[in-house]
């Protein structure tokens, strides 16, 4: 079986627990594991769900449309350098 340990052993475990530390307080003990347990799940379901959201909160920025209606003026500069400029590099 469990290493040894027969049913008859945990019984008698169980009954000496029982009897230490009494049914209520073990009641309380296991609605707070369930709770803390339900806790745990929750915040791990929510954790995901933000993780999701903020992945695509980025994405829709990247594919955000950049409107430029405010500029009026817009300027095609192309950029040489003087022949002067040039030979004085080489």
């Amino acid at each position: 079986m469990l290493g040894g340990i027969s049913i008859w052993q945990l019984l008698i475990v169980l009954g000496i627990i029982i009897l230490i530390f009494g049914t209520k307080k073990l009641r309380n003990v296991g609605t707070d594991l369930g709770g803390a347990v339900k806790g745990f799940k929750k915040a791990m379901n929510e954790d995901e769900k933000g993780e999701k959201a903020e992945e695509e909160e980025t994405e829709a920025q990247a594919q955000a449309r950049v409107d430029h209606k405010d500029e009026t003026n817009t300027y095609d500069v192309q950029a040489e350098r003087k022949p002067e400029e040039q030979e004085e590099r080489k």
